[in-house]
């Protein structure tokens, strides 16, 4: 999930391995990979897509965005019509279109935990602001920054909204968002991730110091497998593609992986391949050149 920022695009040939297993899915983070900057889907990176299905392969979109934001790509789901949303935080069909998702699995974030890392981070960075996401609900401390497109249904202190009679006890968390206004982005990841351990998953998407803090072991990754086992595909028959630090798990899971050319430097080294920029359709590019080469 990208803030109202943007990662400067660099344009480089591709570099795609040949293909060792043929593919039976693609796995595509959307914000600076499969969108261009202006969040459009280019006519060229919908032929691509449709084309895939046509062929067999299914195409799920992998995002850190949360469900209500997915009416972007809600056009171009075929077949299944299932995206992986907040970080590997929900399964949804997209299919009832937006508004009308329907949430299919849901993997949370304990209240105990959120509390901890909420805690655990406001002593290890001071000036941490957090903002709250549920499946439904989005609710932010009031210092916390206009980062989004949406007005917050609740102010209040992150402990408030996590408490026992705030909007967490009323539908489930898939994540936090922590936002610190001075620290450098991977300083802080770095940071969280040390302050935090084991009591929650902590990544970023954003060029900002914006954390995205979920459930322990739930990632872009993990959920993607489960979605593979429950069909029978295994690692090496999926195809992924990914700019930021909350991809690189699933770039390094997927039998193929991709950093676009406007990849952050961790993406690219954890990628088996790169294409180009995300304006540049890289998506496109290497599943044109992949349908190609189907027997």
């Amino acid at each position: 999930m990208r803030d109202n920022g943007r990662v400067t695009s660099a344009t480089r040939q591709p570099h795609i391995p040949a293909t060792a297993v043929p593919p039976r899915l693609i796995a595509t983070d959307l914000d600076g990979t499969l969108l261009r900057d202006d969040k459009s889907v280019s006519p060229r990176t919908v032929a691509a897509l449709a084309a895939a299905e046509k062929a067999g392969i299914e195409v799920f979109f992998v995002t850190g965005r949360p469900a209500r934001w997915m009416g972007v790509v809600s056009d171009h789901v075929h077949g299944h019509g299932l995206a992986i949303c907040g970080n590997g935080a929900a399964v949804v069909d997209l299919h009832g279109g937006p508004g009308a998702h329907r949430f299919v699995k849901v993997r949370e974030l304990a209240r105990e935990n959120a509390l901890d890392a909420v805690r655990l981070l406001r002593d290890a960075a001071p000036g941490t602001v957090y903002a709250v996401e549920q499946t439904y609900g989005f609710h932010q401390e009031p210092d916390y920054p206009k980062l989004h497109i949406e007005v917050a249904d609740d102010l209040a202190p992150a402990e408030e909204l996590l408490g026992e009679s705030g909007p967490a006890a009323r539908e489930p968390v898939l994540k936090i968002l922590a936002h610190h206004p001075s620290l450098d982005p991977d300083a802080f990841l770095t940071l969280g991730r040390l302050a935090i351990g084991d009591r929650a998953n902590v990544t970023r998407s954003s060029p900002s110091a914006l954390l995205e803090i979920s459930g322990p072991g739930v990632s872009k990754a993990s959920t993607l497998a489960l979605c593979c086992a429950e069909r029978g595909i295994s690692h090496e028959e999926v195809v992924a593609f990914g700019d930021m630090p909350n991809d690189i798990e699933m770039l390094t899971w997927a039998g193929q992986s991709y950093a676009m050319g406007n990849a952050h430097p961790d993406v690219i080294a954890a990628a088996s391949g790169r294409t180009v920029a995300n304006n540049d359709d890289g998506v496109a590019v290497v599943i044109e050149r992949m349908l190609a080469e189907l027997p």
